[in-house]
């Protein structure tokens, strides 16, 4: 009961409206052609079938619960395999909620000729005690809960006395569905159904109900399935047990084929087809209730039930895992086109992806793109993503909020969307700044997608995270390093972490230092800090740090390295605000002795390369950084050094291409898009 209740309190069942023809025809046809082929078996094998079995409504029950996909079963395991933010994932719990409301109004039929098989008027009855309770959920409890999230201050959380009664009120609900006669389970889900998903009060319900439901009460609901599972029960029986089987199998099989071939004849990927049907395959704790009470109406025996129960963990069992070798996704991610700073034309406009979690982030993102330099000729186009976590709703929500067209009313309760519009419009409007917002509602686990896939559909060269410089102390920030981490690995393009410490527009001259360790990254935090030095406001003091007599440099990526270097000084030459030199190291004590030297001289912001292609001569002996967070050894140290300080470190990836080694990018590309 409470399982389907917060299922019904994560539900968002305006999604339907919101699903696209793709959804509606794979979520029809997906149930219609199983369940009508599961039926001509039925009708083929019922001389063979008990007697309960034969009727006619209990063809109809076993048909249409064969055919159909439950979206509380789809989502847990969706939410597993990290695949709520992908196009399957979304894809699959959009055709699955559609599922779900065609299989209410069968399991209504279903329910009302059980009742109508001893006396009609037991079937209307049935009915009126449907519509009563549930216009009483829908109409009135609805209206309250909507009073309950008026009366809650924005911000602040639920008043506990009213979750004590709504979560009493399962039991009620419950209570109530079983006087009038029906499944005591569809008062939990209507009721759930009709709070609205989401904070204030659905995430309040989620977040103190969810851990004692999942792990303490739903544990208890298995048991008590498994007590009644009996394997020997079905030795001897097979004559019997075969005809339920054979319409199990075929609308399994069939309900497969038919998702694949509705999907690939709407112009989807094949791999991405078998996805989809693989999800919508998947069966779980919705079917053990439903037998479950199919064996309160003696509908079925113990054999029966066993051989349900064993076949549903059978096909989740098997499918789970070629979900897993079959849909990667973070496949589109890798690409083959370049989209970095490096290679960009400097006469072109710059997609960037600025991610936001909360308002502490937005004044280091707007200095950070403030003295980045944006002009006429190379504008900036930022896409500016606010990420908030997942909470009360099973669907993750992305919303574009041009598109949108919020009222004057919406945006001014919206701070991170209103300051990003007053940036745009006092740097000149869209000369130079382009903003388009966004917000994302997604686990934390799955977050890295949305950055990823906005910024392969907008092109992007450049994604920009923030990191908390108290992100190992702090338990609710964790979840921040997770992503970064994600974003790294994934990204179709570069990326640069900003651990911002107070980077300010305040000064009249900002001191920058440029770390260039060699490498891919070096190279590409090289080309956004040559973006920088354009600015007057700007003073750029670059150190190439290299080994002594070139030990363990890589060929390769030393001609790189010396291409993009002499073109940045000869570029620079007559600019006496940048200033280069260079340190000869013999080990990571030495390059560590050079940085500690340089905190005696100010930077507002350093900026480096994050691990790639490094020399590894540079970071030998360096034991105590592991690198293994997403600012790299150096990077790690120097947030350490300037602990206590308003230094700001700017950390920068450089894309890598699919199937190529990042050392293997011409520094002649570079030459030719800036015409030397």
């Amino acid at each position: 009961m409470y399982f389907l209740f917060i299922s019904g309190v994560k539900t968002d069942l305006t999604q339907i409206k919101k699903a696209g023809k793709k959804q509606w025809y794979i979520a029809i046809f997906g149930v219609s052609i199983p369940m009508l082929c599961s039926l001509f078996i039925g009708i083929g094998v019922r001389k063979s079938m008990k007697k309960e079995l034969a009727k006619a409504s209990s063809m109809l029950g076993l048909t249409s619960e064969f055919a159909i996909t439950a979206f509380p079963v789809i989502y847990p395991i969706i939410r597993e395999l990290n695949l709520l933010s992908s196009e399957i994932g979304r894809m699959a719990l959009s055709t699955a909620l559609i599922s779900d409301v065609i299989g209410i109004q069968f399991i209504v039929v279903f329910e009302a000729a059980k009742q109508g098989e001893q006396k009609s008027m037991y079937a209307l009855w049935f009915l009126i005690s449907s519509f009563l309770i549930g216009a009483s959920i829908f109409g009135g409890v609805r209206r309250i809960m909507i009073w309950i999230i008026n009366a809650t201050p924005e911000g602040k959380s639920v008043e506990q006395i009213y979750v004590v009664f709504i979560l009493l009120g399962v039991i009620v609900a419950g209570f109530l569905c079983d006087l009038g006669g029906i499944a005591v389970t569809n008062g939990p889900l209507w009721l759930g159904l009709a709070i609205p998903d989401g904070p204030p009060l659905g995430a309040t319900l989620v977040e103190k109900s969810e851990t004692i439901v999942m792990d303490i009460l739903m544990p208890f609901s298995f048991a008590y399935v498994g007590f009644f599972t009996d394997i020997s029960s079905m030795y001897g029986h097979w004559s019997y047990l075969r005809p339920i089987f054979l319409m199990a199998v075929t609308a399994y099989v069939v309900k497969m084929v038919t998702v694949l071939f509705t999907a690939y004849f709407l112009n989807m990927p094949f791999r991405d087809c078998l996805a989809l049907s693989l999800v919508l395959s998947l069966r779980g704790e919705v079917e053990f209730l439903i037998f479950t009470h199919w064996l309160d109406l003696k509908m079925i025996t113990r054999a029966y039930f066993t051989m349900l129960v064993v076949m549903t963990i059978g096909v989740t069992a098997i499918v789970t895992p070629l979900i897993s070798i079959v849909y990667d996704p973070t496949r589109p991610y890798m690409i083959h086109t370049r989209r970095n700073i490096q290679h960009t034309a400097s006469n072109t406009e710059l997609h960037i992806i600025a991610c936001i979690h909360d308002e502490e982030n937005m004044p280091g993102i707007i200095n950070l793109l403030e003295v980045s330099n944006p002009t006429t000729h190379s504008p900036f186009f930022v896409h500016a993503l606010h990420l908030m976590e997942l909470v009360g709703r099973a669907a993750p929500v992305f919303i574009d909020h041009k598109e949108e067209q919020e009222s004057d009313n919406a945006n001014s309760q919206n701070p991170i969307h209103n300051a990003l519009k007053l940036f745009q419009q006092g740097r000149g409007g869209e000369n130079m700044f382009k903003i388009h917002s966004y917000t994302s509602y997604s686990p934390k686990r799955t977050m890295y997608q949305d950055i990823c896939k906005l910024a392969l559909e907008k092109k992007a060269s450049l994604i920009i995270l923030p990191f908390y410089k108290d992100q190992f102390e702090v338990v609710a920030r964790q979840g921040v390093q997770f992503v970064n981490s994600n974003v790294l690995k994934h990204a179709p393009c570069s990326v640069a972490i900003l651990v911002d410490r107070g980077l300010s527009m305040r000064q009249s001259i900002h001191h920058f230092a440029l770390l260039f360790t060699g490498g891919a990254d070096a190279r590409e935090a090289l080309s956004y800090a040559d973006r920088m030095a354009a600015n007057p406001d700007v003073s750029l003091t670059a150190v190439r740090f290299l080994s002594h007599n070139g030990e363990g440099d890589n060929e390769m990526d030393k001609k790189l390295d010396d291409g993009l270097v002499t073109w940045f000084w000869v570029k620079n030459e007559g600019n006496h605000k940048v200033r280069y030199k260079e340190v000869i190291v013999k080990n990571g004590e030495d390059t560590i002795s050079a940085l500690q030297a340089m905190k005696n001289e100010f930077f507002h912001l350093w900026i480096l390369g994050r691990n790639q292609g490094i020399n590894p001569v540079l970071l030998q002996g360096l034991t105590d950084w592991s690198g293994e967070n997403e600012l790299g050894v150096i990077g790690d140290f120097l947030v350490s050094m300037n602990s206590g300080t308003t230094s700001s470190v700017l950390v920068v990836k450089q894309q890598i291409l699919r199937g190529q080694e990042p050392s293997s990018i011409s520094f002649l590309e570079k030459f030719t898009s800036c015409g030397l």
